[in-house]
């Protein structure tokens, strides 16, 4: 077992390990990444990408159907209140196939494609969000999905039917010490002395459907891998692990302030014996393996958000016509008709980022990972504030438990449970903030590449001179493009009233472009470390997205004859266009240092005094803590399919 007291990875020892496992090359065209260089190539997305395969769209159509008719029986504020997920209700789920709605056909699986699978996640998300938990963790992080893109055929014949069949899977990353910053990694995987199995060792945190699976993906250190200048390389790699195998404990089932019928645990792997051949992709390739992984498993996320924004929107409109006060239904007060002007048009503009986030992974030959996670944090961020100004609108009775309103002989609206489920979409799959870092780093690729050694105080006069001479060419044509280009009119005719905002957005992305230089001229490596600079810079990017994505469909929309969508796109656009021109102004942030110097003098101790007149909640009758729920290895239940 590794030591619970091992020492930290140092600060360059953490960003190796992340920057050893970046898909530094971009082999296909990204439109964000375009955007953050200041380039606006709208052919990339308009017009808009379709998924055209009739036979499919029957075969979801169908799945849809069994879908609907399970979650229409199921009592979502009962699961809430058990905090469990019963038994024959996941047999249900399992008979329709699903837990296994991408799996190959040829494999026993749906078959369907991504779209087909995050509008499911939508659906179910607008009736459960555990029950979304449940399904989602398995298909998008679990073993499906690593399988499909990095499984040998002979893993694919042996773990595809079992999870077509209804398998359940979980990922088991995070550590105590290890999130996002997988270099503090202390789960080890020992190649036994044969060389034919890998004994595991260690214990891993808020490991979804850990208390349920079959199957996982263990992500642990193999043996260091030594360079050529004899310097060592941690290794992180992938093992594929059956739920019955020999010790493996659940130690404890996390419970949260939401989704309290998640299937999440504490779990400890102790001499784990895992056969060679149930290695993913290859050793040492098991955090790049989850990194890409994950762009594929976030599409998920953003498109689930949506499902809720479409319910808070429904009880937004009946209940604000419902409602009278001071001689009229509060929709007509000005101040809450904007909140559910703005939970429209953002909830549309959510659904456009969701949908062509996943529309440009299913064409193929494109690049998703900046889409995959600006829609992710994006959508979270902006289904946040929509929940938030749900509740508001019901007032006490969005505060009010369901069961609670169903007791007085009101409608049970549950905005409240809404509120809590919501909250973790900012935290899972990798927080806002780290979000951002990871939007950023890739913002700033192309321009560290270039001129990097030019800035670096460490660098030496060959290193700066050999820089010079790579990044003058570029330089030379891409910057006075900046400023030029936006000279060039463009009509953008075919979008009619949403022409203008286009023109804005081709406008800012040169701006974006230019700012992200004169920030890296401006700073040089300090750059990394001014990250409200950066979120600001990314924030730009995201709703200069959005704004494309909006517009993008609600043209699309508009030729097939809807065109009141282009009144929510225009109403987004103008909201967007304003928090836009904000953080250009706010950009370098005059007043970030003063702030980082009072967060650091309250980390000092320097203002405690603020804190008296407080009780301590570390103290007190519950100051230990009440024995965990555990269930040992020896105690498992039966698997959900052999």
């Amino acid at each position: 077992m590794p030591e619970a007291s091992h020492s930290l990875a140092s600060e360059k020892e953490a960003r190796d390990v992340a920057e050893a496992a970046r898909e530094a090359e971009w082999e296909h065209p990204s439109f964000v990444r375009e955007l953050f260089l200041g380039r606006f190539h709208l052919d990339l997305v308009h017009p808009h990408p379709e998924h055209h395969d009739p036979e499919e769209q029957v075969r979801a159509r169908a799945f849809f159907d069994k879908l609907r008719a399970v979650l229409d029986h199921v009592d979502s504020d009962e699961i809430d209140r058990s905090g469990e997920i019963s038994e024959p209700l996941v047999q249900e789920l399992r008979d329709i196939g699903a837990f296994g709605i991408k799996v190959p056909r040829e494999y026993g699986g749906l078959g369907l494609s991504q779209m087909s699978y995050v509008r499911a996640m939508e659906l179910v998300t607008s009736k459960d969000g555990s029950l979304t938990a449940l399904l989602s963790a398995s298909q998008s992080i679990g073993v499906p999905q690593p399988l499909k893109l990095f499984g040998t055929e002979e893993q694919k014949r042996k773990f595809f039917p079992m999870l077509a069949k209804g398998a359940i899977s979980a990922f088991a990353l995070t550590e105590v010490n290890a999130g996002s910053d997988p270099a503090n990694m202390s789960t080890t995987a020992t190649p036994t002395e044969d060389g034919r199995h890998y004994l595991i060792n260690g214990e891993k945190l808020w490991c979804t459907n850990g208390t349920r699976a079959d199957l996982f993906v263990v992500m642990a250190r193999t043996p260091d891998q030594v360079l050529p200048n004899g310097k060592r390389r941690k290794q992180i790699t992938a093992f594929i692990v059956e739920a019955d195998t020999p010790g493996i404990e659940v130690v404890h089932r996390c419970r949260f302030m939401g989704l309290k019928a998640i299937e999440n645990g504490f779990m400890r792997f102790s001499n784990v014996k895992v056969p060679r051949e149930n290695i993913l992709w290859g050793e040492g390739k098991g955090l790049k393996l989850a990194l890409i992984t994950l762009n594929t498993g976030r599409l998920t996320l953003p498109a689930s958000t949506v499902g809720l924004a479409k319910v808070a929107l429904r009880v937004n409109r009946e209940w604000a016509a419902e409602r009278v006060q001071w001689g009229q239904p509060i929709g007509r007060h000005e101040a809450v008709a904007q909140k559910i002007a703005r939970t429209a048009a953002d909830g549309f503009a959510m659904e456009a980022v969701a949908e062509l986030a996943t529309a440009l992974y299913e064409r193929g030959h494109y690049d998703i990972r900046l889409e995959a996670a600006i829609a992710k944090m994006w959508n979270t961020e902006m289904g946040w504030r929509i929940v938030d100004d749900t509740l508001q609108v019901r007032g006490g009775r969005g505060y009010e438990t369901a069961d609670s309103l169903r007791a007085r002989g009101e409608t049970p609206y549950p905005v409240e449970r809404m509120m809590r489920d919501f909250r973790i979409n900012l935290i899972f799959e990798g927080t806002s903030e780290v979000m951002r870092l990871f939007i950023a780093r890739e913002a700033v690729d192309k321009h560290f590449a270039l001129a990097f050694d030019i800035v670096n105080p460490e660098s030496t006069m060959g290193q700066r001179l050999a820089a010079l001479s790579k990044s003058v060419p570029f330089y030379a044509t891409w910057y006075p493009a900046r400023w030029l280009s936006g000279l060039v009119p463009k009509s953008y005719g075919e979008f009619g009233r949403l022409a203008g905002h286009l023109r804005f957005v081709r406008r800012a992305t040169n701006r974006l472009g230019r700012s992200i230089f004169h920030a890296m001229v401006r700073f040089g490596p300090k750059l990394e470390r001014r990250q409200m600079v950066l979120f600001r810079a990314v924030d730009v990017g995201a709703d200069l997205f959005a704004m494309t994505a909006a517009c993008v469909r609600a043209r699309m929309l508009e030729s097939r004859g809807q065109g009141e969508a282009v009144d929510l796109a225009d109403v987004f656009c103008c909201e967007a266009r304003q928090r836009v021109q904000r953080n250009f102004k706010a950009l370098f942030g005059k007043d970030d240092p003063a702030l980082y110097r009072l967060a650091q003098d309250v980390l000092k101790g320097r203002h405690t005094w603020f804190e008296t007149g407080i009780m301590d909640f570390k103290a007190g009758p519950h100051a230990t803590a009440p024995a965990p729920e555990t269930r040992g290895a020896e105690t498992r239940e039966p698997a959900g399919v052999r």
